[in-house]
């Protein structure tokens, strides 16, 4: 059994499903600093998915530093620390784009769309 929960949707990639619900699970708690991480093996067999595709998404969350590969221990969620500097309100800028933009398609108001951020939050 997978330590995060994920509920895969077709039409989107499943290596950006995958990092996006591991990562909310470290940002929200549900995967602590220290917990082991699924091996490759595993994560391709519980998600029936490729072993490559599986490499990719392990190799996506190191990078990102929101897990660790010790050798001998293996692969572990990291600390994780609010990103920082002059690049994370662009990062963001370009999310709250993509949201509005998204949900004026969608025929959403702004109340709509500020009551959904808050119950997310």
């Amino acid at each position: 059994m997978l330590p995060f929960s994920i509920s895969v949707r077709p039409g989107r990639p499943l290596h950006d499903q995958v990092v996006f619900a591991v990562t909310k699970a470290v940002i929200t708690g549900q995967l602590e600093p220290g917990d082991r991480f699924p091996s490759v093996r595993t994560l391709s067999q519980e998600l029936k998915i490729n072993p490559n595709t599986a490499q990719k998404i392990l190799t996506t969350l190191v990078e990102r530093r929101l897990l660790e590969a010790r050798p001998g221990v293996g692969t572990t969620v990291a600390v994780w620390r609010a990103a920082s500097g002059a690049g994370r309100r662009a990062a963001l800028t370009d999310h709250i784009d993509r949201l509005v933009v998204e949900a004026k398609r969608l025929g959403f108001d702004l109340s709509d769309l500020l009551a959904a951020v808050r119950k997310e939050w």
